[in-house]
């Protein structure tokens, strides 16, 4: 979180000078072996989580023996203070062996915006997950659903104090627990970084478990819990198009509009019962 200081203004009341309370963007460019892989527009923070989840959602690892390790490397700023904007992971051999171009790399920077910006091409968008998400037996209650977002808020250390990040929770509906949640400004860091604390954690595939996330449900949220093995995702907000044609392809249950007591069930509606 950063302070800068702005002029507040009411309209009919004046204006004055205050200090505000922004959330922190910084580029996060990510190595494989010395190798750069990506750099993505990121919130400071759980950068490992990130690093891990962005290896899975990408399709280049899925368990956790496969990631050696990983470091921040020496990136200073103008003040020679050590930024933490540099990632390098070191995986088995196999994988270190393999030549750069054999990995996803990215041709830009990826923006808080968007996870998919700088994909080499457009066969290379979507990402074959190696869980059959229709053998997933979940159940959840609508009434439990509609209860996720205000347990998501009650979570969220940014939120309040910003009101300009986004988040992603990991929910066991069998234990009515709340396993991990992670803020980042753009949607697809949060779930990486929930995704990542799970292959950190060795618990994947994330098999019976709930992805809330707190904006829309994009094409890339649902590949990405797809690739985590979560079969039931939810939004506080719309799905696209593309969101709802890939999770009705690959058995994934989405959620839209989780709001109050309303709910949009858009695919594998019968992993939802309700009332009546």
């Amino acid at each position: 979180m950063a302070e800068r200081i702005v002029r507040r203004v009411l309209v009919d009341q004046g204006s004055r000078t205050v200090p505000d309370s922004l959330v922190v963007e910084e580029p996060l460019e990510m190595r494989v072996s010395g190798q750069p892989l990506a750099v993505t527009m990121r919130t400071p923070g759980d950068d490992m989580d990130l690093m891990a989840g962005f290896l899975v959602t990408e399709g280049v690892i899925f368990r956790r023996m496969d990631l050696v390790g990983m470091r921040y490397c020496e990136g200073k700023d103008s003040a020679g203070s050590q930024t933490y904007n540099i990632i390098d992971a070191t995986m088995r051999q196999r994988y270190a062996q393999s030549p750069v171009n054999k990995l996803p790399i990215r041709a830009l920077v990826t923006s808080s915006a968007c996870g998919l910006c700088g994909k080499a091409s457009i066969d290379a968008v979507e990402v074959v997950s190696p869980y059959d998400l229709k053998n997933d037996s979940v159940l959840v209650e609508a009434e439990w659903l509609a209860a996720l977002p205000d347990r998501l808020r009650q979570a969220q250390t940014l939120f309040d104090k910003t009101g300009g990040i986004h988040a992603a929770a990991l929910f066991d509906p069998r234990a009515d627990s709340l396993l991990a949640v992670r803020e980042d400004v753009g949607r697809h860091n949060a779930v990486d970084k929930v995704i990542g604390w799970a292959l950190r954690a060795d618990k994947l595939p994330l098999t019976g478990t709930v992805l809330l996330v707190s904006g829309r449900a994009s094409f890339e949220i649902v590949q990405k819990a797809s690739m985590g093995g979560i079969a039931v995702v939810a939004a506080v907000s719309a799905p696209t198009s593309l969101a709802v044609d890939l999770a009705r392809r690959i058995g994934l249950t989405l959620v839209g509009f989780l709001r109050g007591k309303s709910m949009v069930v858009y695919s594998a509606d019968e992993r939802v019962a309700s009332r009546g």
